[in-house]
């Protein structure tokens, strides 16, 4: 049954506001930076079969500044192509904001970025409708399949964009920590019309059950939800509703349900106490699908 609930991603607003703060008291972006500049470069090798020209797809690429790491390494392996950087992103004010970072970087002249303001459902639409034959060296997937409805076909649309030797690069929160939250309370938390409680071991499942070639990588990242335990602190109910991507939660929640999540969150499986702070585990799960034929 559907979360009566309301889901965070109704308010925009609010969802990019409690995103800025989760950003801000997680190492998500350092972990982000450590596997693209020191695992991604080799998977990047591979990438084109010497093309001079590739096709690359961000789907939910938010302000842009994931992307451009990304493109920092794929033009050191690939100096001399140029690429069309198919840019899916739903939210006027991210894609505001990362049209604003590639004007300002340097060095982006090889780039020719085409601005999509729609959600993966409306980009797959978009492309079936225009009868598009064009292939993609690349596509990456950062902390998105939580927003559409059907995460194993919208894998499926993007798998089979890939020209050869392509690869999807999918990133999402692992199983452990973070996850168990999702996984725990899917029912009473999660209004799956809007969104999905999905972890990386979901995803190896169904590639699994497809019989698809990947990598996995799991990739140390924790956050400081300490504010979370102080009833009334504006910061800790901001982090409490991107942790469980309701709206309002701590005002809107049964009380059983909160005290649960609460008492779980504080659970030393899945954090721990030091100096007075509270650490959530928040791993993240990389998974890179090959295109062999």
């Amino acid at each position: 049954m559907a979360s009566p609930l309301r889901s965070l991603v109704n308010d925009d607003s609010r969802y990019q506001k409690s995103f800025q703060l989760f950003l801000e008291r997680s190492s998500e972006h350092q972990c982000m930076q450590d596997f693209i500049h020191n695992i991604l470069p080799d998977i990047l090798t591979s990438v084109g079969d010497g093309k001079s020209h590739l096709n690359v797809i961000g789907v939910g690429s938010g302000a842009g500044e994931i992307d451009l790491e990304i493109f920092s390494e794929l033009h050191k392996k690939h100096p001399g192509v140029t690429v069309d950087n198919e840019v899916v992103e739903p939210s006027s004010q991210q894609l505001h904001n990362y049209r604003v970072l590639a004007s300002r970087k340097p060095g982006l002249d090889y780039i020719k970025f085409i601005w999509n303001k729609m959600t993966a459902s409306e980009f797959e639409e978009h492309w079936k409708e225009k009868k598009m034959t064009k292939k993609a060296d690349f596509i990456h997937m950062i902390q998105m399949l939580y927003y559409v409805k059907d995460p194993e076909a919208t894998i499926n649309f993007f798998h089979n964009l890939l020209d050869k030797n392509g690869k999807l690069l999918i990133i999402l929160v692992s199983e452990i920590g973070w996850g168990t939250l999702w996984q725990k309370y899917r029912n009473q938390l999660f209004n799956t019309e809007v969104i999905q409680c999905v972890t990386t071991g979901d995803i190896k499942t169904i590639l699994d059950s497809k019989g698809l070639s990947y990598q996995s990588y799991e990739l140390p990242n924790e956050i400081d939800i300490t504010e979370c335990f102080t009833e009334g602190d504006e910061k800790g109910e901001l982090l409490l509703d991107f942790v469980t991507h309701v709206l309002n939660f701590s005002k809107t929640a049964p009380a059983e349900l909160k005290a649960g999540v609460l008492d779980l969150l504080r659970q030393t499986d899945y954090s721990v106490e030091s100096n007075g702070r509270v650490i959530l585990n928040n791993n993240l799960g990389m998974i890179v699908i090959d295109q062999l034929s």
